[in-house]
């Protein structure tokens, strides 16, 4: 029934200082403008300006690109528009111009970009084209009329310090743009598990001004554009910004002053859209505020249905208390969605509705060129002055590639630039030291320039380097013999002829070239045989990890069926990890052995794509759990291989809360690894009820098995070098020994973190929906943090009971963090607490398993603990429960505790637009 999803608010005072923290931010916001990059595209080098109807400051963006024209619309509609849009920047030369704008990493932001051609060219023919953010398809630019503009708004959040906005020439016409905007937004607000979110609708309902309002009403510069049909009416009162407290979204006064109702008050509040197609996914934001003083006999209540199931209610909006109703997860799958506001039975005034807002999900997943390459050919570019159209990301996407450059994909999907052919470009200087920093490259031709100077050593440093062209320089001194032995030995194919002054060893390069030429041709043909053959293996690992770890596009995480991803080998291949994985030859046994230790694999302990894992006895008597492989499953053979490459882990880490690896088998055909023997199971087995043999965990339980497994986890990330990220963080991977002693397992999808003092390790997206980190998900970027995401969702479910997704039949999947948010915001604990430990608990103590378990799957990562920190909490947690019930032994009490929260609902949600009649949702898409 009520699958909206509501902002957790803490007690009173942590509620009382987050309001002035608000309320001091939005004074500082509207009176500088913090936040706010307002482009005006086109107008004059250098120039800046303040608007005068806005108030908003504009500046050119002649800083920002180094391509396109600056042209003027036509005067006779600059009168029309703000000053912003009398300019625009036209490209005619080149298929792709970007713009690089520097922004605050993992900081949520509006980009919005506007676009009135006014007939700028005089050729009264208007252009489409397309329009990127990254990598990444945001729109397709469709102007309806020569005086009119359209703007297209998108929620993202950049994980670099910067953000490409391009346009492409798709053969209809010259790009151009007239006003870039960025705004920043609350983190906690427009929250998606991945993705960014492409404005759909935007609406005021109930104006009676009938205008669109922006900054300085909305401190966030959002457009709300009136709108009203003949079966509404309006409702309003005189708010300012001050009349109440604004929630997470801010919606501007000005807006939640009006509201629309039903004419008829007995009649639902109806509204719909048509979906383009059934894998359109929206999320929808309902803005409410009650407007009327009402009557001490008068009450305001409703459900509100969707597709004519009940979506959530009864809702009665508070006055001067705005609330938003949003969806945890994304609406698609249907061709229309019918929204009806319902009165309730007990209501005796109708449903009001004051704003809405539809986005639809945009999945942003194409990987950015390696940042260290991104580094080194930008100050390549800056130091010889490049005049190539070398804009926007340097390897993608794949069609738009810098010229004179190509890239590969590394096994974590992440491009790196493995050739830079620069020749005959005019090249002047030295060598830069910055092409020593391009790690992967393999083909480098400076040849048919006038650079100077010595051949560098660093080049020497370039492990990967296999073709160096320096021919037709002017390089003195002597070329750094390793190069000249690598090029002898045929490693490498070094050309360096045609420089006069240029030595190779104590002879002229010139006639070490001429003595080189037959080797040369001997020496092509093997390295262009090894470099396709390399970049074969290349693609099919890649193509092969990417099917077995990245979750389907489009769909969310905490949705997405991994039981969808299925491969079908052509035969049943004799599979056999590398033995090089398997290290500890000690621990190696034979089939026999595994025959002998497991009576002929008599007792089952579980089945997985992988295979079967059985019980056993080795010779002193430890029993283990022994996971064979089995010979017909190719997904199997991926999952085994992931977790055999984990055994390098298992055999450097020790730690009582971490499963110990006894030993494996690598036989020709037979291959296995030995586990200690967990005689309880999984976690999740237990929390989810559905075994009846299960023991009934109480909290003191719970708070123990979270402390174990915290601290397993721990270790992983501080007491290993290099630290440990495991990856895959989950209650079935928390098992449970016979003294329910808790310890982590499977460690096939881990990674080791890199030591050098880099912040993150960029990796292709692996993990288990409803546990994974939405900030790993959109940037591929993975920190400890993302474990701590996941082991926050770990604790929710030890604390609820409840699953990481709950999977109703004919419903929409729910997510255990925003199921646990709506009832945070009713305040009292036992509406989150697993119904089975009711009552048997120290409140206190499960209010701060519920704090930390929130703090840790925070959107923003910098706002997580680490885990020392979520260890510490949960020993306290603990230390607080056996204290309660050493108490209770003495003096046995039961007290119930009721927080007093102000009801604040603010969902998160994909919504789909739905009018009263078909007429409507026309006008309304025209409005955009």
């Amino acid at each position: 029934m009520q699958k909206m999803k509501g902002i957790m608010l803490n007690p009173f005072l942590y509620a009382l200082l987050g309001l002035l923290l608000t309320i001091e931010v939005a004074m500082i916001q509207a009176q500088d403008q913090s936040g706010f990059i307002s482009i005006d595209c086109g107008s004059p080098t250098n120039s800046s300006y303040t608007e005068k109807t806005t108030g908003i400051n504009y500046i050119s963006d002649s800083k920002f690109i180094q391509t396109g024209e600056s042209k003027s619309i036509m005067a006779a509609y600059k009168s029309q528009y703000q000053q912003q849009l009398a300019y625009l920047r036209s490209f005619p030369q080149g298929k792709r111009n970007c713009y690089t704008i520097n922004v605050t990493s993992w900081t949520k932001y509006i980009i919005r970009a506007t676009f009135l051609y006014g007939n700028y060219d005089g050729n009264n023919e208007i252009p489409e084209f397309d329009l990127y953010v990254g990598n990444d398809l945001w729109e397709t630019v469709k102007i309806k009329n020569v005086s009119l503009d359209v703007d297209y708004e998108i929620i993202h959040v950049p994980s670099l310090d910067y953000v490409y906005v391009c346009l492409v020439n798709t053969g209809s016409g010259t790009p151009f743009v007239s006003a870039l905007e960025l705004r920043t937004l609350n983190n906690d607000s427009y929250v998606t598990q991945f993705g960014s979110l492409s404005r759909f609708m935007r609406f005021d309902l109930g104006s009676i001004t009938n205008k669109t309002y922006r900054y300085k009403d909305d401190i966030s510069d959002r457009y709300w554009a009136p709108i009203s049909f003949s079966d509404w009416t309006q409702l309003s009162t005189t708010l300012t910004d001050n009349s109440f407290t604004p929630n997470n979204f801010s919606v501007p006064a000005v807006v939640l002053s009006t509201a629309a109702t039903p004419v008829n008050d007995t009649a639902s509040f109806d509204f719909y859209w048509d979906s383009d197609t059934t894998n359109d996914q929206y999320y929808v934001y309902l803005h409410f505020n009650e407007v009327e003083l009402l009557a001490q006999n008068d009450t305001r209540s409703f459900d509100v249905f969707l597709n004519g199931k009940n979506w959530y209610g009864p809702l009665s909006p508070g006055y001067q208390m705005p609330n938003t109703l949003y969806t945890s997860s994304a609406l698609s799958g249907e061709k229309r969605y019918l929204f009806s506001l319902s009165r309730t039975e007990s209501s005796t005034l109708p449903p009001i509705l004051n704003a809405l807002e539809v986005y639809t999900l945009r999945d942003f997943s194409q990987s950015y060129t390696h940042q260290d390459d991104v580094d080194a050919i930008t100050n390549i570019k800056r130091t010889y002055g490049v005049k190539r159209n070398w804009q926007g990301d340097p390897c993608g996407p794949v069609e738009f590639m810098w010229e004179g450059l190509n890239c590969s994909v590394d096994s974590d999907n992440i491009p790196r630039i493995i050739s830079l052919d620069l020749s005959s470009s005019g090249l002047t200087g030295e060598i830069p030291s910055s092409i020593s920093k391009l790690a992967m490259l393999q083909h480098l031709d400076l040849s048919n320039n006038s650079l100077s100077g010595t051949v560098p050593d660093f080049l020497t440093k370039l492990q990967s380097l296999q073709v160096l062209n320096l021919e037709n320089n002017n390089f003195t001194g002597s070329v750094p013999s390793e190069l000249v032995d690598k090029s002898k030995k045929g490693s490498l194919s070094l050309s360096v002829g045609e420089n006069p002054n240029l030595l190779c060893g104590s002879a002229s390069c010139n006639s070490v070239a001429v003595k080189e030429e037959k080797k040369k041709t001997n020496i092509v043909i093997p390295i262009v045989a090894s470099v396709a053959g390399f970049l074969v293996l290349v693609v099919i690992i890649v193509v092969v990890i990417f099917c077995f770890c990245r979750p389907r596009t489009g769909q969310p995480t905490a949705t997405v069926s991994m039981s969808n991803i299925k491969v079908e080998p052509t035969s049943s291949p004799s599979i056999t990890p590398n033995v090089s994985l398997l290290e500890a030859k000690q621990r190696q046994y034979s089939y026999t052995d595994l025959v002998k230790m497991t009576n002929n694999f008599e007792r089952v302990l579980g089945k997985g794509g992988f295979g079967t894992v059985y019980h056993g006895f080795i010779d002193d008597g430890t029993q283990v759990a022994v996971k064979m492989l089995s010979q017909t499953s190719a997904q199997g053979y991926q999952q085994f291989v992931a977790e055999a490459s984990g055994v390098k882990l298992l055999l450097r880490v020790h730690h009582r809360n971490l499963t110990s690896l006894i030993g494996y088998c690598n036989e020709e055909n037979n291959t296995g690894l030995m586990y200690e023997y967990m005689a309880n199971g999984n976690l999740y087995e237990h929390l989810s009820g559905k075994d009846s043999t299960a023991k009934f965990l109480t909290w003191q339980d719970r708070l123990r098995i979270a402390v174990d497994s915290a601290q397993g986890l721990e270790y992983l990330h501080n007491g290993c070098r290099p630290p440990i990220v495991h990856r895959d963080v989950k209650s079935t991977n928390i098992l449970l020994n016979e003294n329910f002693q808790a310890k982590l397992a499977d460690f096939g999808l881990s990674k080791s973190f890199p030591t050098d003092g880099g912040t993150h390790l960029s990796t292709v997206v692996c993990g288990t929906p409803g546990y994974l980190d939405p900030e790993y998900y959109i940037s591929n970027r993975l920190t400890e943090k993302s474990d701590v995401y996941s082991f926050g969702v770990v604790i929710l479910e030890i604390i609820t009971g409840q699953p990481a997704i709950t999977r109703a039949q004919g419903q929409e999947n729910t997510n255990i963090i925003q199921w646990v948010k709506s009832r945070l915001s009713q305040g009292d604990v036992k509406n989150i607490a697993d119904s089975r430990i009711q009552s048997n608990f120290e409140i206190s103590s499960v209010w701060k398993a519920v704090e930390i378990a929130m703090a840790c799957v925070s959107p923003n990562p910098t706002k997580r603990p680490n885990m020392s920190e979520v260890v510490k909490e949960l020993k306290d947690c603990l230390a607080i429960e056996i204290a309660q019930s050493q108490d209770a032994e003495n003096n046995p009490s039961v007290e119930l505790l009721t927080m007093n929260f102000t009801t604040e609902l603010n969902p998160r949600a994909r919504f789909a637009y739905i009018y009263i009649v078909p007429s409507a949702c026309f006008f309304l898409l025209d409005l955009f």
